[in-house]
């Protein structure tokens, strides 16, 4: 993942990567034709240099009545000057001043977007084995956007080890200390974060490192945060789909040195703590992440705000972790928008500038303008639909006091609503309703009694869950009795976590309106219909989050319904956090 240590480290020097032409460091000088004066010397010399106004000499052929050559004749000839012959030399130079001015411009504008495309650091989308589909539209033909954040424990420079700790660490593959999942629904109204602790143990699959060709072997029971350093952050999306289904259509990655100087270019963000905290070592546990202050409320930035997001164990655990990064976040999120963010060019190319010095992300988005409006989706979304939440889990039975396991039942609620796009909050307008399919243009469903449906059990969620017995008899019971006489249970189990309806992609359009007219029958939302080359026949396969009932709509959670062991906090609520004993000081 990190290879080019030398680029690294250039970056490290190069502090000023955000600078604009002008050498002011706010990365806006080139926006505003701020470039370096030389430009300026330039328009002014061009224009006296015939070379570069025959642009303008050759829109004067009126001049030459009476003359013995062009203009320059008439001139000799002691003819009396026209106003329109002047009026034509001003509007030349102004229109030749003009032109020059615009290709400085352009020419400035193309350079700063090269400077800036030239920090960015990209790696593989996927490298990974994982099977999870893209997202599918809505009824307005959006869809939903997922975006897999991950803070990488990487001592691979000197900043990275100033600023981590744990120099004995350094050199050694990268592990993800933080893995958020960010889901921004379709409509951009809402949006949620949610975290995945570190150490949880899950299985990861089978990955490759591109840049060596390195295969790193499928393991059922190994802690997630290893994931990264088993070729990139390619293999733990693939693994986080695979737990999650939700596909995941970007990554982004950023270490110690990257958060700091995003929390610079942030500034003060707000934080509380109820007792006096220091992070510091102790007999039971070594390391720390020196964050030290007061009781209260107070503004971080910098490396302080990266040690208020590293603090473990003064927050108890890993979980108490997310919550006080899910805090910081909110905070954040509250304090942009209050200075008006997405309104601001001149601020939200600053912080563009920085996050492409920090980040390290998946091909597909590795331009200056693709991160922009990646950015730019979170404009439309408020505060209170904003939630931020942790993954329900359990002590792992192998390790108690270290390492968790997803509790499997509240955890698939979690990826059910963000599969289905159900937002996290219920202050929607509308939030508890599906959206129909979309009314676009194309061939009607055939009739049902027509329509070949096969039916399959996957309420076992994956090859360790055990399937509910009879589903998928029960489900297309239900399905005959509403007309699609065709519909037959299938002898086979294809364990899934959610409930889609597939449809052969070689049915096309037809084959998709008849999946439609199915999926309505049984009140699945549009959004898991899906195009599959493994059918042959519309096919009902029936998941871990529909385990009874014949109506998915009256079984499936709707928006607002987390578990409470998700410890969700929405974008309006301002918490404080306690903090462990041995880490009070007086």
């Amino acid at each position: 993942m990190y290879q080019d240590q030398d680029q690294d480290q250039d970056q490290d020097r190069d502090q000023g990567g955000g600078q604009g032409w002008d050498g002011s460091g706010d990365g806006t000088a080139s926006r505003t034709g701020s470039h370096p004066s030389p430009g300026a010397g330039t328009v002014t010399g061009a224009v006296t240099d015939p070379s570069l106004v025959g642009a303008g000499t050759a829109s004067v052929p009126g001049q030459r009545n009476g003359g013995t050559g062009g203009g320059g004749g008439h001139r000799r000839a002691g003819g009396r000057r026209q106003p329109r012959s002047r009026k034509s030399r001003i509007f030349r130079w102004v229109a030749g001043t003009l032109s020059l001015l615009i290709l400085a411009g352009a020419g400035a504008g193309y350079a700063y977007y090269e400077y800036l495309a030239g920090k960015i650091r990209t790696g593989d989308l996927n490298n990974g084995k994982s099977d999870v589909a893209p997202s599918k539209a809505n009824a307005d033909g959006d869809t939903p956007l997922n975006v897999l954040v991950l803070g990488s424990d990487a001592r691979d420079s000197e900043a990275n080890k100033d600023l981590g700790g744990a120099r004995d660490t350094a050199g050694e593959p990268p592990r993800a200390d933080v893995i958020m999942l960010l889901h921004i629904s379709a409509d951009r109204s809402n949006m949620s974060v949610v975290s995945i602790p570190r150490d949880t143990r899950m299985p990861i699959p089978e990955c490759t490192d591109t840049a060596t060709g390195k295969v790193f072997k499928a393991t059922e029971n190994d802690i997630i945060n290893e994931s990264l350093g088993r070729g990139g952050a390619g293999c733990t999306r693939a693994a986080i789909q695979n737990l999650t289904g939700v596909y995941i259509d970007h990554w982004m990655t950023v270490d110690f040195a990257g958060v700091v100087k995003m929390a610079d270019a942030v500034g003060d963000v707000e934080v509380c703590v109820k007792q006096n905290i220091w992070d510091h070592p102790t007999p039971a546990q070594k390391g720390g992440s020196g964050l030290k202050m007061k009781a209260g409320t107070w503004p971080v930035k910098g490396q302080q705000a990266l040690q208020w997001l590293r603090t473990r164990h003064a927050f108890g655990d890993d979980a108490g972790r997310a919550k006080a990064q899910h805090m910081y976040l909110n905070s954040m999120m509250r304090n942009l928008q209050s200075q008006s963010l997405f309104t601001n060019p001149a601020r939200l190319n600053n912080l563009a500038t920085k996050a492409m010095e920090a980040f390290r992300v998946s091909k597909e988005i590795g331009t200056p303008k693709k991160l922009y409006d990646l950015g730019m989706e979170l404009k439309s979304v408020p505060a209170n639909r904003m939630t931020m939440l942790t993954m329900p889990h359990l002590a792992d039975p192998l390790n108690p006091d270290a390492h968790y396991i997803p509790a499997k039942a509240d955890a698939a609620k979690i990826w059910t609503l963000l599969r289905n796009d159900v937002a996290m909050d219920a202050n929607g307008t509308a939030a508890n309703t599906p959206k129909p399919a979309p009314t676009k243009s194309g061939p009607a469903a055939a009739a049902p009694a027509t329509i070949a449906v096969s039916v399959v059990n996957g309420t076992a969620g994956d090859k360790n869950g055990s399937a509910v017995e009879n589903r998928a008899s029960n489900v297309s019971k239900a399905l005959v009795t509403g007309g699609f006489t065709k519909a037959k249970a299938s002898q086979s189990a294809k364990p899934s976590k959610g409930t889609v309806v597939n449809y052969p992609t070689s049915a096309g359009e037809q084959g998709r309106a008849d999946a439609l007219a199915v999926a309505t029958a049984l009140k699945i939302p549009a959004a898991a219909v899906k195009a599959s080359a493994d059918v042959t026949a519309v096919t009902v396969i029936i998941g871990a989050d529909w385990t009874s009932g014949t109506d998915y709509g009256k079984t499936a959670p709707g928006a607002g319904s987390v578990p409470t062991n998700a410890d969700a906090l929405n974008g309006t609520d301002k918490g404080c956090m306690d903090v462990y004993k041995p880490y009070q000081w007086k």
